[in-house]
């Protein structure tokens, strides 16, 4: 499939230019937080809607932290890589765990105020973990606190601005392939704004909007990997999304996650004759990796010919519930559902990808001046199979890592005059609302054939389809509607590129035609890029 180095013709001769000493994409956790830790230089965060609207807001659970004295370094480390299912990169662990609990003082200490009992902090256990580490705040709104305390961080640092409304659309690199800076584009005045600056962060989280049921927000569009992706970044692990295994089900209605703490807290699943069914499935119970419960709820589901299994957690009061879960109890009982009373009817949807940008464990990609972190990046920590709650923790570590690498690195400024010698090749102009019609079809596509399970055939169907599709990547548009499908179908291919290529099943992807893990698979990470046309199939140790 051939994707174009950028999506649509522009002249930067014409463009109104703002110089930073550090660019900054994506206003979730890990992109304020590394805003808030590079140091007195001027910065500039851009987030294609409001700073509020990131995976971040929505992180129900908590995050996971070695901060008890039941608790052990070495347990986390090996609870991430039972997860990760042979294929975490130890560096990475080590250091995530390692450094991890130093990250959540310093977010306590920037005012975020997670649950306490008697002035001590309050853990909860979720699936795959083997002691309660998970942190939580008001109960089920853990990302949302931690947002409000870091953006009234950054709000008092009068070196950083915050553009909202302001979509990256690509990665600009100079004459050696090296990072200068981010073409973008202002959806206020409709105009376009080159970022120039010698270190670019991307922090744009996931791409769970490849699939039509996900649990992700609508800004989940993998821009981040794309742009990297068409910059000549290396990616990795595309193969391996995780899907949350309880997404609430009500047609009609946005999906909305139900907390794994809510199993943490003792709910169970039940099958359409209320049989609980996890024992079955694995000794774990609704606490096994996420994977395993996701697979086994899709199980059920294909035996019952149902679009959804229940959640059961009638045996906790609803003084329990209405504290411990405010939200989930709220929003539940505004679809006509007591959790004190009611079975909550639940489905996977897709929820996280484990791979992304390939980074070193200080954030940097293959281009200089080029970093990622958060969702977004490719740190090789999660393996094939993300543990509960490290996603904010990967945020916090590697984004502290790159501000540090900001503060000792010595990269000169790039020149204007050089970045604006880079023309785009003009290319037809394309009718947006046919994009949207593209979506769909592709979103569909990818929930059939490369989800929970797949098989050699439904992959190459599903391949041919997406290089149909991939027919609009010729041309230009103009909406930020139409750039999102267009780097969707790149996140799309690539990762069932990924899947076709790796022939074994191992964590949250499932070949039902090659059923087992192989071997000379582990440790092994498949990388794309636009430099080579076929998967690398590398060893990181």
């Amino acid at each position: 499939m051939e994707i174009p180095r950028f999506l649509l013709h522009f002249d930067v001769d014409r463009l109104q230019v703002e110089e930073v000493d550090l660019l900054i994409v994506g206003s979730g956790l890990a992109g304020l937080y590394t805003a808030a830790k590079a140091g007195e230089r001027k910065t500039a965060i851009l987030t294609k809607e409001k700073t509020e609207d990131s995976s971040t807001e929505f992180a129900q659970g908590g995050i996971a932290a070695v901060l008890s004295d039941e608790d052990s370094l070495d347990l986390h480390i090996k609870d991430t890589k039972d997860a990760g299912a042979g294929l975490c990169y130890s560096p990475a662990v080590e250091v995530l765990v390692n450094e991890g609990a130093g990250r959540v003082r310093e977010l306590i200490a920037m005012g975020t105020a997670f649950d306490r009992i008697e002035n001590n902090l309050d853990f909860t256990q979720e699936g795959a973990h083997s002691r309660p580490r998970i942190l939580h705040a008001r109960g089920d709104a853990t990302g949302e606190e931690i947002r409000r305390a870091l953006v009234s961080q950054v709000q008092h640092l009068d070196w950083i601005d915050l553009y909202e409304n302001t979509y990256a659309l690509e990665v600009v690199t100079g004459p050696e392939g090296d990072c200068q800076g981010i073409l973008a584009f202002d959806r206020n005045r409709g105009g376009f704004t080159l970022f120039v600056a010698p270190y670019v962060v991307l922090a744009a989280g996931g791409c769970g909007h490849v699939y039509s049921n996900t649990s992700n927000p609508e800004v989940a569009t993998g821009d981040g990997i794309a742009i990297a992706y068409r910059a000549g970044a290396e990616i990795m692990d595309m193969e391996f999304i995780q899907f949350h295994p309880t997404t609430l089900y009500q047609p009609g209605e946005e999906t909305f996650l139900i907390s794994e703490a809510v199993r943490g807290e003792g709910a169970v699943l039940r099958n359409k004759k209320g049989k609980r069914f996890m024992p079955d499935y694995h000794q774990q119970g609704e606490l096994a990796p996420r994977d395993v419960v996701a697979r086994a709820i899709f199980s059920e589901m294909q035996a019952d010919n149902r679009e959804y299994v229940f959640l059961d957690i009638t045996h906790k009061g609803g003084e329990f519930l209405g504290k411990r879960f405010p939200k989930i109890y709220r929003k539940c009982q505004e679809l006509g559902y007591d959790l004190q009373k009611d079975y909550i009817p639940v489905r996977p949807a897709a929820h996280f990808i484990m791979g992304g940008v390939k980074t070193d464990i200080d954030g940097r990609t293959n281009i200089p001046g080029l970093y990622a972190c958060g969702e977004n990046a490719g740190t090789g920590v999660h393996g094939a199979n993300r543990l509960a709650s490290n996603s904010l923790l990967e945020g916090l570590v590697f984004g502290r890592r790159i501000a540090r690498q900001v503060e000792i690195e010595e990269r000169r400024p790039p020149r204007v005059k050089a970045v604006k010698e880079q023309i785009a090749r003009r290319r037809p102009i394309g009718d947006d609302r046919e994009l949207w019609r593209v979506r769909g079809h592709m979103q569909r596509v990818m929930m059939k054939e490369v989800a929970i399970v797949r098989n050699e055939e439904g992959l190459r169907r599903a391949l041919q389809e997406i290089e149909n599709l991939a027919n609009h990547l010729r041309f230009s548009y103009t909406r930020p509607e139409a750039w999102e499908t267009q780097n969707l179908l790149i996140i799309a291919y690539n990762i069932t590129q990924a899947a076709l290529i790796r022939e074994e099943s191992r964590g949250s992807h499932f070949r039902s035609d090659f059923p087992q893990p192989e071997p000379t698979w582990e440790g092994k990470h498949i990388i794309l890029g636009r430099a080579f046309k076929e998967g690398k199939k590398i060893d990181l140790s």
